[in-house]
Parts: structure tokens; sequence; C-alpha cells
């Protein structure tokens, strides 16, 4: 029976360590840890990391002194970005686990955003016990500001509060220079109010997710940055007509009806903007990683089917609501939500059966290929 061996784990999911004192992650081996730790001791000497390094040290001296097969790394994330963070916490515990030949897991951590971490480690090796080290302090109004202070200091906290802060004042200033304080206070409003939509909802992780791929695709020389390119350009061209449409056919019945004439004048360059982006997408999968694109082969035309749904289903509720100005009969409307929402669904069906097909030939290749290594 194979002797248990322990990896006594410290996660820096911010990544103090190379923001802060330039250690690159991951660190592996007691004398590393330790001039990591020192490293980040002498950058910033109250990061809580620091104590969660040298707690790990300190776990893994106590278990090698019982006599056990133990091992100790710390391992970091990214500081301004959570999501590749994680994704270089699981290819860097990866490596470690090949390197170590570890079978179970001690988690040290700071707090609880590095807990955040414990399905992924959990993931790839049993954790065993989570030690959580908190620093004993006396809090007092002035620790309370000092610690406010160094929170604002932090780029990832001053871009969430200051920015936004920065930007009503800037605005309400601007407003009242100009004369209109009553437009100013309802603009500042509207762009705080639609800041706290954006990360409420999650939106901004969107555009990050975005602006990543853009970044990536660009780099890696892809054809999907053109095609994203164009798809935002379209994107925006849509927003302009669909605003142009709102305005020409505006109606007093409700929201309801003004999201409709919206969607009429912007559902045809939203669905070339999806169609532009997913065929970009479809040719590099093609070219880079080819047995993958069964996965991606249906994304135009569910594009195409949502796309025709909509803009039927638009100018049908139009058509019969009456609206001054709009130019397709009632009749006519029937007609293009018949032959639209067939249209779409034929679409669907389409690239479901072709994924399908895919699918199927891709399985009875991997079929083949076995059979002759057999």
């Amino acid at each position: 029976m194979a002797k248990e061996r322990t990896l006594v784990l410290c996660v820096d999911r911010d990544d103090d360590l190379g923001f802060k004192a330039r250690v690159e992650g991951p660190i592996v081996g007691r004398e590393a840890c330790l001039h990591a730790a020192t490293s980040l001791g002498l950058a910033d000497s109250e990061d809580s990391d620091v104590n969660a390094i040298f707690e790990t040290i300190k776990l893994y001296d106590e278990l090698v002194g019982r006599g056990e097969e133990v091992a100790v790394a710390v391992i970091c994330g990214n500081h301004m970005n959570l999501l590749d963070g994680d994704r270089r916490i699981a290819s860097s515990l990866d490596a470690i686990l090949m390197a170590t030949n570890v079978t179970n897991c001690i988690l040290v951590t700071d707090g609880a955003e590095d807990e955040y971490v414990l399905p992924i480690i959990q993931s790839r090796v049993p954790v065993s016990s989570v030690r959580r080290v908190v620093v004993n302090q006396m809090p007092n109004l002035e620790g309370t500001y000092y610690i406010l202070k160094r929170l604002l200091d932090d780029p990832k906290v001053s871009k969430l509060v200051l920015v936004p802060l920065g930007l009503a004042m800037l605005l309400y200033a601007v407003g009242y220079l100009l004369g209109y304080p009553e437009g100013a206070t309802i603009v500042v409003v509207g762009v705080v109010g639609t800041y706290l939509l954006f990360k409420g909802m999650g939106i901004d992780e969107v555009f990050g997710y975005l602006i990543g791929s853009l970044r990536t695709s660009l780099h890696g020389g892809r054809f999907t940055f053109v095609s994203y390119i164009t798809a935002i350009l379209l994107g925006i061209v849509g927003v302009i007509l669909g605003l142009t449409s709102l305005l020409e056919y505006y109606t007093s019945f409700g929201l309801f009806f003004q999201i409709l004439a919206f969607i009429y004048g912007a559902i045809a360059w939203f669905t070339a903007a999806g169609l532009v982006a997913s065929v970009g997408k479809i040719i590099d999968v093609f070219l880079n990683e080819r047995e993958a694109i069964r996965r991606v082969v249906a994304l135009p035309f569910f594009v195409l089917a949502i796309g025709a749904i909509a803009y039927g289903a638009s100018i049908y509720i139009l058509s019969i609501s009456e609206i001054p100005g709009f130019p397709i009969a009632d009749d006519v409307g029937v007609r293009y939500i018949i032959f639209a929402t067939i249209g779409g669904l034929f679409c669907a069906f389409l690239g479901v059966y072709l994924q399908s097909l895919l699918g199927r030939w891709g399985d009875e290749r991997e079929l083949v290929a076995l059979k002759r290594g057999a």
C-alpha cells in the first residue's frame, strides 16, 4: 500500500505576491515559500497573506516533525481578474500534483475570498483540512480609518468605488457650469444607476470577457478578432437604427410596445452581428482545433432562428396595435410571424441536425482510430 503524502497548500487568490512582491507563482518547497513570505512582508508588512504563508510553513514543519510525508506550496491567482486567476490556480495545482504525487491536501487561507477556490482544489485532490488564519488586533477608530485608506489604495477597490463617484461629480460639475443643475442631477443619477445595474447583473463581467477574448484573438492572430470587431460595429448600427425606429413609431401604449419598436429596427443588424461573430468562431475552430467544431457549428443557425422569430413577432404585434405610421398591415403581419416562425424553427432544427451529424462522424473516427491502435 502506497504511503500517504500530504500537500500543505496556501492560496493567494488575488496574487499579492506577484503584484506587490514581484514573486511569480506557483511556489514549491519550504525555502521558496519562506523567501516569498519574507519578500511580501518587506513589500507590505500588513498584508494578511504574509501570515497565511508563515502558517503554511509552520504547519509543514509540524507534520515533518511527526515523520509524515509532506510537500508545501503556494499558488497564486490574478490581482485584477479573478476568472483568469482561478484558471491559473487550477493549472498551477495540476502541475504541483504531477510533480509531488500527493494523496491529500491541507488548505491554508487568510479569508473567505481564498476559500472560493476550494471546489477547484477538491476536484483535483482530496482536502483533509482547511486552516483559516485570522490576525488578532484591537479595532479602533484610527485602525478603521487606516483599513479604509488601504482598501481605497487597492486598484480593484478604487476602480469599484472611486471611478463612479468621480464620474458622477464630474458630470454634475459640467452640468452646473452649463447652467443645467436639474439636468445634471438626472444625468448623475442615471449614470450611477446604470453602473450599479451593470455591476449587479454581472454585465461588466460580460464586457470584460469580450475584451479578454478580443485581446486573446489579436495576440493569437485569430480570425475572430476581425469578426468580433465587425460584429460590434454592426451592433452599434443596430442600436442607432433601433432608436430611430423607436422615435419613428413611438407610442404611449406602454414600454412593451416601445421595446418592440426598437427590436423592429435593430434586430436585423443584431442578427447580422451574431452571424458574423459565430461564423468567425467556426472558422477559427476549423483552422486550429478541428475536432471541436461540432460544439460551435450550430451557433449561426440558432442566431438566425432567434433573429427571424423576434423580427416576425415584433412586426405582428406592431401591425395589429394600430400604431400610427407603421407600414405593415395586420393581415400581412400575420403572414410575417407565420413564415418567420417556420423559418426560425427550420434553421434551429438544421443546426441541431448538423451538430448531431458531425458528432456521430467524430465518434466514428475515434472508434476507427481505437481499433487501429488495438
